[in-house]
């Protein structure tokens, strides 16, 4: 038995009819959905365009223009120096044979022992000194002596020399005694002469054997070298078994308790700096040291550079604020009082520094010349502008010379 061909066309013809009548509804639906949402989201934006073209008034914040003080400054960084240090090096030529200190160690004036130079020399130099003396003194003494004899004897010679010669005006003694008493007697006058000479020249060698001890003693003092300042050492330059001469230093010792703040300025500044009056404003790391006046400026500008120093003298800095340190300076190269607006407030309109005030919801331009900025505020040098003035500071971009707005909100 054979299949019908014709039979099994119809269902697939029915199939195929469901499918499209599916498909129709389905297109139907859609497009009715899409047409009912366009149709409320244009009700919508009309809405929107209806409700801003009734409020057309551009919203603002104001600020009130305030008189403050202004201050023109220069920003540089300088250093931290010690005001007062001291090169110390050797008095007197030699060898180096210790140093006591190390660097960052504290020393103290007249009391710290810092190095010493060649010292055992110089104490057998002391001793031999002491040697000396004490010969010089004992010649001294011997001549002392010799001349006290020859005064005795010179005292015995005397009363001979007297006595003979009352003789001889009696006609008591012979002319050739008399002679032979009267040459003695001058030769002992000639010995004392002599022995008071010696005298004197053992009193000299005495002075002179005293004056080479000095030097001696001195250079074994010399030897030692005590801090000639207070404060701490920076630097240790030579080590022991180094030859050491004057001149050359060993150690650098800083005085901690004062330092200066110094910095090098542009010189068109030179005039604009009063040592004694101009203040500068000084950080030192996390350490704020406030305003401190400028103590000194430098009597001539660098030539090549351009520049000058100036100093300001801290007295007892706060640990952290020491020799070496970086300083960043704030000087204060004017200070005035003035009308200001914020910074932000100012515009350019046609090449001109313009602000927009607030009078009966309607804002005005006004041209003004800005002066010093500090903080986020600018002085206003000339400008037709009171401390009433309302100074539109947000939402100035948005608007021009008679336009509507609302303050939202008055900045203080």
């Amino acid at each position: 038995m054979t299949d019908n061909p014709k039979n099994n066309t119809k269902p697939t013809t029915n199939h195929r009819l469901r499918r499209l009548v599916i498909a129709l509804v389905v297109f139907t639906i859609v497009v009715t959905v899409g047409y009912f949402v366009y149709n409320r989201a244009r009700n919508r934006e009309d809405s929107g365009s209806e409700q801003l073209n009734e409020d057309r008034h551009v919203p603002v914040v104001t600020t009130p223009v305030t008189i403050r003080d202004f201050e023109r400054t220069l920003v540089v960084q300088g250093n931290v120096e010690a005001k007062n240090f001291a090169l110390v090096s050797p008095r007197i030529p030699g060898i180096v044979e210790a140093i006591f200190v190390d660097e960052g160690d504290t020393v103290m004036n007249d009391e710290t022992k810092l190095f010493q130079t060649d010292a055992a020399k110089l104490k057998e130099n002391v001793e031999i000194g002491y040697h000396n003396l004490r010969v010089a003194q004992y010649a001294k003494q011997q001549a002392a002596a010799s001349l006290e004899k020859i005064r005795a004897d010179l005292h015995k010679v005397k009363l001979d020399y007297d006595r003979l010669e009352r003789l001889l005006e009696k006609e008591a003694v012979t002319i050739d005694t008399f002679e032979r008493q009267e040459s003695q007697y001058l030769q002992v006058q000639a010995g004392e002469k002599l022995a008071q000479a010696q005298v004197e020249l053992a009193a000299a060698q005495e002075d002179q054997a005293k004056a080479v001890l000095a030097i001696a003693e001195k250079d074994l003092s010399d030897a030692t070298i005590y801090a000639p300042v207070s404060g701490k050492v920076s630097k240790r330059l030579r080590e022991p078994g180094e030859m050491g001469s004057p001149g050359q230093p060993i150690l650098r010792i800083d005085d901690t308790s004062i330092v200066e703040v110094a910095a090098f300025l542009p010189a068109q500044y030179y005039s604009s700096i009063i040592p004694g009056k101009t203040k500068m404003k000084i950080q030192v790391g996390d350490i704020n040291l406030g305003q401190n006046i400028i103590t000194y400026k430098s009597p001539t500008i660098e030539p090549k550079l351009r520049t000058f120093e100036i100093k300001s003298l801290i007295t007892e800095p706060p640990d952290g604020v020491t020799p070496g340190a970086m300083a960043q300076i704030v000087v204060i190269l004017e200070t005035r009082q003035g009308l200001g607006v914020p910074s932000v407030a100012i515009q350019q309109r046609s090449g001109q520094n313009v602000v927009f005030a607030v009078k009966n919801s309607i804002s005005h331009q006004i041209t003004v010349e800005p002066g010093i900025e500090m903080d986020g505020w600018t002085e206003i040098r000339e400008g037709q502008l009171n401390e009433k003035t309302a100074i539109v500071t947000m939402g100035q971009y948005m608007i021009e010379e008679g336009t509507q707005v609302t303050i939202q909100k008055e900045a203080k």
